[in-house]
């Protein structure tokens, strides 16, 4: 995941280049540091108490509205992660794209705070991918089971960010958010995506590999972001609270970096920070499907 030096245009030393960015919009170069030695970091208060309160109704508005509920994820893993009982009642909301839903989450996705401090991981251009809504229901909320977000969207490279809004407070009870620092660096790696017998399966990490005891809890507050690499190794408990477990992922990638398959695949983003640039072969977006 390089970072782009805005005097010599080209990429910083985690796209393989070994030029460091001289000026930052948002973050420190501490904060810089810690990303790219472990992959993720917690930016704290990126929205203030009034804008995460909007976000907040807008969201439980379209919890109500729009989301789906459902089992969560397939696969071997769910029955190491949970016993049977817990397994049968495990349940996931989620929605993609929520910025098309409502203002709130427009106005959120293209935020001047956390898009410069994307801007500061990723570069000068900075276009957005996706949101997708996670909540974890009270007390049998879905865990996920440790992988990198690269096996659902992926990209030739590294310069892709995920971000995790929080609507709640989290820590380990909840289902925070739990890496395995330093594990962007070795690359895509191959999951797991089928059953035993065959079927088709969520992509995930071998159980037996990859385990969340080995891995850093960064427990966050209400109003906070954490960002990660999308080749960042990851997953999260079961939330054994009495209360929803509300968070927001948005994806950010470098407009440069091609996607070769998977989760909106071909389609244009909305560009954040920066310009898109054209290469000679690019033509302008259609205005039809």
């Amino acid at each position: 995941m390089g970072f782009y030096n805005h005097d010599f245009q080209e990429y910083g030393s985690m796209a393989g280049f070994d030029v460091a960015q001289t000026t930052l919009n948002v973050l420190d170069e501490e904060q810089v540091a810690f990303y790219e030695e472990n992959g993720y970091l917690h930016i704290p208060s990126v929205y203030t108490d009034e804008e995460i309160d909007t976000m907040a109704e807008e969201l439980d508005w379209q919890i109500g509205t729009w989301a789906n509920r459902g089992p969560g994820w397939s696969g071997p893993w769910r029955r190491v992660y949970m016993d049977e009982e817990t397994e049968q009642q495990s349940e996931l909301i989620a929605l993609h794209d929520l910025h098309r839903y409502s203002r709130a989450w427009c106005n959120a996705v293209t935020h001047p705070r956390l898009a410069g401090a994307i801007a500061d991981l990723l570069g000068p251009n900075v276009e957005l991918h996706h949101t997708t809504l996670h909540a974890k229901p009270p007390e049998m909320g879905h865990p996920f089971p440790m992988h990198q977000d690269w096996a659902f969207y992926k990209h030739e490279d590294g310069r892709y960010i995920d971000c995790l809004v929080h609507l709640d407070d989290t820590d380990d009870s909840n289902g925070c958010i739990r890496f395995l620092a330093g594990s962007h660096k070795v690359g895509a790696l191959d999951h797991i995506v089928q059953n035993p017998d065959g079927t088709s399966c969520t992509p995930h990490l071998p159980t037996n590999d990859y385990d969340l005891e080995n891995t850093v809890p960064v427990p966050a507050k209400r109003g906070d972001v954490v960002v990660f690499c999308i080749h960042t190794i990851h997953g999260s408990r079961i939330n054994q609270s009495d209360r929803i477990r509300r968070m927001v992922r948005i994806g950010y990638r470098d407009p440069e970096n091609v996607q070769t398959a998977g989760q909106s695949a071909g389609r244009p983003g909305l560009m954040v920070w920066g310009k898109r640039p054209r290469s000679e072969d690019s033509e302008p977006f259609p205005t039809s499907i």
